[in-house]
Order: C-alpha cells, then structure tokens, then sequence
C-alpha cells in the first residue's frame, strides 16, 4: 500500500515497537489479537478487520493465525518486498506477502504482512486503513492469480479499507483511463494517482452495480483463469469496456 496522499506517516507516536521477527496474531471475525498485544493489533480492533474479511469470506477460512513484522530497519523492509532500488519503496506502507501459493487448490504457505519502519509513527486511524488494505489481501490471495491485473487487486483493497470521501473536484480530468500496473510501480505522484483511480473505480462498481457484482468481477478479472477486463466486465457488468469507462467518469462528476 502507498503513503502519499492517503498514508502518510503521522507525526503521533503510537507506541509500536520494532521488533526483528514476525509477530504472530489470533485473526478471528471481528478481531486481531497479538500476543501481547501490540499498536497495530490494537488499531485493527475497529472496523477494518471484519470489513477487509467478512466481506470477502467465502466459506473457506482465512486461518486462525495473522503474521505482522515490524522490521527495524528499512533495509529488511525492502528485502521482504523483493528487494530492488530503495526509492521503489521509499512511499510503500506495507505489503502482504507470501512464500508459496496455489490458486488452483487455494493453498497459501508463509503469508504475512510487513510493515514499514516508519508505522511505528503512524497515526491510529492511518494505520487501521493500512492494515484493513492489507488484510484484504490477506483474506483474498488464495483466490488470486499469480498473474491478476494488481491495480484492481489495490483498488479494491482500498475499497474495503478507505473511508468513503468524495472525490476531488479534478477527478475527471485524471481518469481519463483506467489506471495500469505499470502506474503503481513508479513511486512518487504517478503512484499515488493509480491507487486513487483504482480505488475509485471499485467505489463506482460498488455504487453502480453492487458489491457482490464487484466480487464477481474481482473474480472474473484477477482469479485463477481469468479474463481480461474488458472480457469480464461484459460478462459480469453487462457492459462493454468504452461504455464502462464513460460511465465511470460520469460517476466521478457526482
């Protein structure tokens, strides 16, 4: 998940202390319990934990078990996302990841979620939408593909996570498509962009059409087997992908 705009770090001490290996938390309906507890479990008490889970929960448990790390230091932080360039994850968040993964038999091994050193400083209202975003992932990745378009994927994850303000009057005139997963992997403006435009755009799914069609197209879209959007949304939608872009920016205007 992405800082800017949304996820900056606060300037409140939360009282989250860093520690050098997973901290692993009891995640029942309601509820995420770390043993002892910590800030960021504390935090998901609220409404972010049933939001992100129940609403995607489709039979099959999520398991009993939540991982959390809080690295001490960047560098640890960005080999857990995958290493690369510093600046790649200088305005990530957190991140949910995994150590082994089958789709086909919705089998997750390993998964956990990492945050960055900076949630240590993070505000508690920031920090439930980070972790609501990343449980979202957590509860969905046994019926994501390997290869599913990411920025519907982040789109609605902060669907579940984000509180629903409006959005900007210039929304428009940036959506003049939809956002790429190319978008999200440039840091910076660009980014933070393509998390808002992917986010709005399962906001106006959500609206236009419901959350169960929304769920569908998630499925349709980015589960094993799926189809590109323009695909799924005609099968789901009833929509071709012109006709769901014009109706999008519609729905931006209010």
């Amino acid at each position: 998940m992405d800082l800017q705009h949304r996820h900056r770090w606060s300037r409140q001490p939360m009282g989250l202390s860093r520690c050098g290996s997973p901290t692993t938390a009891r995640c029942g309906c309601s509820a995420l319990v770390a043993r002892p507890p910590t800030a960021c479990c504390r935090a998901s008490r609220r409404a972010s934990t049933p939001r992100s889970t129940r609403w995607w929960h489709s039979g099959a448990p999520i398991g009993r078990t939540t991982s959390l790390w809080l690295p001490p230091v960047a560098t640890q932080f960005h080999a857990a996302a995958g290493g690369g360039l510093a600046s790649q994850w200088a305005d990530i968040a957190a991140i949910t990841v995994v150590d082994r993964v089958d789709p086909a038999r919705r089998t997750v091994v390993g998964q956990r979620i990492v945050f960055a050193p900076g949630a240590a400083h993070m505000s508690p209202a920031a920090l439930r939408i980070v972790l609501g975003h990343e449980l979202f992932h957590y509860a969905a990745r046994a019926d994501t593909a390997l290869d599913a378009p990411r920025w519907l994927a982040e789109g609605v994850a902060d669907f579940v996570a984000r509180p629903k303000t409006p959005p900007p009057a210039d929304a428009v005139s940036v959506a003049l498509s939809l956002p790429s997963d190319t978008d999200l992997d440039t840091p910076g403006p660009q980014r933070s962009l393509a998390y808002d435009r992917a986010w709005w755009f399962a906001r106006f799914v959500a609206a236009a059409y419901g959350t169960a069609k929304l769920r569908e197209l998630y499925l349709a879209t980015c589960g094993v087997g799926h189809f590109d959007l323009a695909t799924a949304a005609h099968d789901v939608l009833g929509i071709d992908a012109a006709g769901l872009l014009a109706r999008w920016q519609r729905w931006l205007m209010g």
